[in-house]
């Protein structure tokens, strides 16, 4: 009697329990597995490949987003207050702004590494890693069929660092002679890499000494760091030029430049990411004309 009695109680509970979310069909996302199947939430606005998930990329490519961006950069020595991997966090600026700035773009994971002499002799404090000439290409080459694989069909190489330049236009080169250009077509884009132009800008339009020659990879101050490198690395992160550490020390300039005004060196830093941006996305422009 009492156990009937705890059962009927029991089952009255039950039934006025709110049903478990365990409980619900699973049909609604095995059907999101199928390609065709609807996004069931809103987009995310992001440019960035990685930050999207497969179906918001595959909406953006039927939706005539249809150029990728591959921006190449390296680890290397800057001196003493220029994070190694400068081109990577320059690259992050500077591939959201030129994807806006296109309209129809999304951008690859950067290439964080760049090519050089993986098997020279041990010397520490040299900065890294990297791989070979021949490596880099493969890598290059296969990043950009992956990209056309994807429903991509124009593929832009830019590169931040000189040494990226010669792999850039030799994957170029590979992937329009095996395709032909169909279904897509692939450029290595030199006007990215612009620092000459730059300096020239900052020098000339703008009216900033910097004590710097146009043509050089190191100015006054003795070291490969120069101003439009670091105030674009200030829009990105202050901590990457080590900004703080630098007004503790008394060393915030960079070539006979005053720095340590962070909302001007990132004024600055805004103004050339918006010069670099003009020049790539004009260039890249002119290559789809002559398509």
């Amino acid at each position: 009697m009492n156990v009937a009695r705890l059962s009927l109680t029991a089952g009255l509970l039950l039934a006025l329990l709110p049903a478990s979310p365990l409980a619900s069909p699973l049909t609604s996302h095995l059907n999101a597995q199928e390609p065709d199947a609807a996004t069931p939430i809103d987009a995310l606005d992001s440019v960035w490949l990685e930050e999207l998930t497969w179906m918001e990329v595959r909406d953006a490519i039927e939706a005539g987003m249809t150029t990728a961006l591959v921006l190449t950069g390296g680890v290397e020595s800057n001196g003493p207050y220029l994070a190694g991997g400068k081109h990577n966090y320059s690259n992050i600026v500077m591939g959201e702004a030129i994807a806006r700035e296109l309209g129809d773009a999304l951008v690859a994971p950067v290439v964080t590494i760049e090519p050089g002499r993986p098997g020279r002799d041990v010397s520490v404090g040299t900065m890294g890693p990297m791989v070979s000439q021949e490596t880099y290409v493969a890598w290059l080459t296969d990043i950009g069929d992956s990209l056309r694989s994807m429903g991509f069909t124009e593929i832009y190489y830019l590169g931040d660092s000189g040494g990226n330049q010669r792999g850039q236009q030799a994957a170029a080169d590979a992937l329009n002679a095996r395709y032909d250009g169909e279904p897509a077509v692939f450029h290595h884009v030199p006007e990215f890499y612009n620092h000459v132009q730059v300096r020239r800008y900052i020098q000339e339009e703008l009216g900033i000494p910097e004590q710097m020659e146009y043509e050089a990879s190191r100015g006054s101050d003795g070291i490969h760091d120069e101003l439009s490198i670091t105030s674009v690395l200030s829009v990105h992160d202050p901590e990457v030029i080590r900004h703080d550490q630098r007004m503790d020390a008394g060393l915030a300039s960079i070539n006979g430049i005053d720095i340590a005004d962070l909302e001007w060196t990132q004024d600055l830093g805004r103004r050339v990411v918006d010069f670099r941006t003009r020049l790539t996305v004009d260039a890249i422009r002119e290559l789809r004309d002559g398509r």
